[in-house]
């Protein structure tokens, strides 16, 4: 199984230097988050963006939703299995992207909304080479148990999160940071007030400047 989805090239007009991958959430697509590219055009001028579209149609959006796996907030392990099985899937697609731009993981960046920061944390924190950052909107840890057996990566992290969230509680972001920060992977966190499941302006900022710092602090290390 292949993934696909919209792109856009970077704004200086030449060869990309840095590859920004948009994972969306549960029942939308790669439409849904490919305009924060726009948003990041200004801050990351030579990355190219692409937004996936999630593996499995969405049974709860019939009209064109995608899903990373079936959604349930009550069984963890369902979730963990849900992360198993796609992560393959988009590590290939990882692979392929990286390649086609003559790209390494030092100038890949993951940006998850809620199930698609659950893929960006399960697949970056497992990569044989750390990217250079992972932001995370409105998403959890999925299998945190898990993970200090197989974490083989430790790129910074970004968490942002609403304080009014109804659909993932800022308290899964809380966890995260808490279970990131055990196992030494640097993470930075930001609650948004009055914020519910969502992107909000300032977030969007956040996560823009935080990616054109780790992108400068992987190229001077490559």
């Amino acid at each position: 199984m292949s993934l696909n989805g919209p792109r856009l090239a970077p704004a200086s007009g030449g060869r990309a230097k840095q590859l920004v991958v948009f994972l969306h959430g549960y029942g939308a697509d790669g439409n849904d988050l490919i305009g924060l590219g726009r948003h990041w055009a200004g801050l990351l001028p030579d990355a190219a963006f692409v937004s996936p579209h999630a593996p499995e149609p969405c049974a709860m959006n019939p009209f064109g939703g995608r899903q990373w796996f079936a959604l349930t907030f009550r069984d963890p392990s369902e979730r963990w299995r849900g992360v198993q099985k796609a992560g393959p899937v988009l590590n290939a697609f990882l692979d392929a992207e990286l390649a086609a731009h003559g790209l390494g993981d030092d100038a890949l960046a993951l940006v998850g909304f809620s199930q698609g920061t659950m893929m960006a944390l399960h697949v970056g924190l497992r990569r044989a080479r750390p990217p250079a950052g992972i932001v995370g909107y409105s998403g959890m840890l999925a299998g945190v148990e898990h993970l200090p057996g197989q974490i083989s990566a430790r790129p910074p992290v970004l968490l942002i999160h609403g304080d009014a969230d109804e659909v993932i509680p800022v308290e899964a972001m809380v966890q995260a940071r808490q279970s990131l920060a055990a196992l030494e992977v640097p993470v930075e966190w930001h609650v948004r007030p009055g914020l519910g499941h969502g992107i909000d302006p300032e977030g969007l900022e956040m996560g823009g400047r935080f990616l054109r710092n780790a992108f400068a602090v992987a190229g001077e290390r490559a």
